[in-house]
């Protein structure tokens, strides 16, 4: 297979090393294509090969190069790079989320039902080991029947704050957090549930980033971004991204270019999208889930519990369980594979019976072995998978219809009803 890929950012890395590395049998990288000449150089020097270069205009180039196209770009530009590979024909891989909005998922999938292209969309989250093992045992019905579910997932001051100083925090990018980031849970329950959305109600709110908490809590006057503030170095919201090697080369060397500033002040202006969201779906299958999600956390992880008519199952998970004062200023703290403190526990709870502690088996590699699976899904093929992992357009589309309607919910204050089977909006 020859590979091109659209959008050079840090998401891309993953399946450029995993194309030089594990998986070079399964193909070629022929085409790089971004808005900034800088970024596709770094990559061009990772793959050590004369790699043409194509600013977006040329597109149509990079599809004539390519077999599969792998799309890492802005969420907001997803269905424009899906669509013209799909009605060329060409498999995709997409990044999560599909798209940002309810016309673009129309456009996706028109595109995906007339093509002879196949579009894969990367829900890395379902092929954690303890997510698969949620799975599993909802498929051996070892609880019944599930009648509800309740989800918690909080972002730290570390992972949530950066979502508050890149192009995330404009809704017009990302979708906001219920559409950029849930999107990722509401799949997870859809796969888990094997059912669709069909009734939201949403609340959020803006209440600790963006320059009017700071000005409510006293923290201003503060810099638009982190390199050359006074702060640098002692305020734990401030990133120096000249810390960090691939960060400097991908974003602060390529500014000349495009102007993209990566360490945006998480309390300066300019921030549209909420940092705390509360949502109640109803499904196709009569269940019902309570949801939250928190950016501003001291600690990183989530929870959630399913109860069913012959029991309970409940998942907890510590990914960080607090948050060094100095982590933003030195990147590679950030990462939460090895984070001090962190743990999970599944736990089946049967009626009548006492509780039992369910093992949950990883591998070698990022998300507990679950990264090395995606990438043998995507570049290899899914196989005999009796999970079904492998996500396509119309689960997508279902994740992020789900943090849409949320989204319209929260603005109008009423219900939103989804339909044919959670793929598009009443």
């Amino acid at each position: 297979m020859k590979y091109a890929f659209v959008g050079l950012g840090h998401r891309a890395q993953m399946y450029v090393d995993a194309l030089l590395g594990e998986w070079r049998d399964a193909g070629t990288i022929v085409a790089l294509c971004d808005t900034n000449r800088t970024r596709m150089d770094y990559y061009a020097e990772r793959i050590g090969a004369q790699v043409p270069r194509f600013m977006p205009a040329e597109f149509d180039k990079v599809l004539e190069l390519a077999d599969a196209v792998i799309v890492t770009t802005v969420d907001a530009t997803h269905a424009r790079y899906v669509c013209a590979a799909l009605d060329a024909g060409k498999d995709v891989v997409v990044e999560k989320p599909l798209t940002v909005d309810a016309e673009s998922c129309a456009a996706i999938a028109a595109s995906a039902e007339r093509s002879s292209g196949k579009l894969i969309v990367t829900f890395n989250y379902r092929y954690s080991p303890r997510n698969s093992a949620v799975r599993r045992i909802l498929m051996d019905g070892a609880i019944g029947e599930v009648t509800s579910v309740h989800f918690e997932w909080t972002l730290d001051t570390i992972h949530g704050a950066d979502y508050f100083r890149r192009w995330h925090r404009d809704r017009d990018s990302s979708g906001g957090l219920l559409v950029h980031k849930s999107t990722h849970h509401f799949d997870l329950v859809n796969w888990w549930l094997a059912a669709a959305p069909e009734l939201v109600f949403a609340q959020t709110d803006l209440r600790f980033y963006g320059a009017e908490n700071a000005r409510k809590r006293g923290l201003d006057p503060r810099p638009e971004r982190g390199q050359g503030a006074p702060g640098l170095g002692s305020d734990p919201f401030i990133l120096d991204i000249s810390a960090d090697p691939r960060l400097k080369r991908l974003y602060l060397d390529a500014e000349h270019e495009d102007g993209y500033i990566r360490d945006q002040d998480v309390f300066g202006e300019g921030v549209t999208i909420d940092d705390n969201m509360s949502v109640l779906v109803r499904y196709t299958n009569r269940a019902i889930m309570t949801y939250s999600l928190h950016a501003h956390a001291p600690w990183e992880g989530y929870r959630v519990a399913f109860n069913g008519t012959e029991g309970r199952l409940e998942l907890d998970v510590v990914e960080r369980e607090w948050t060094p004062p100095h982590a933003a200023i030195d990147p590679s703290a950030a990462s939460k594979e090895h984070a001090s403190g962190a743990w999970e526990r599944l736990t089946l709870r049967r009626h009548w019976s006492r509780p039992e502690e369910v093992p949950i088996e990883t591998g070698a590699g990022g998300h507990g072995g679950g990264d090395r699976l995606l990438l043998d899904d995507v570049f290899r093929g899914p196989g005999d998978d009796p999970l079904a992992r492998q996500a396509g357009y119309r689960d997508g589309i279902r994740s992020v219809l789900t943090g849409v309607a949320a989204t319209m919910s929260a603005r109008t204050g009423t219900p939103v009803a989804l339909e044919d089977d959670g793929t598009r909006v009443r």
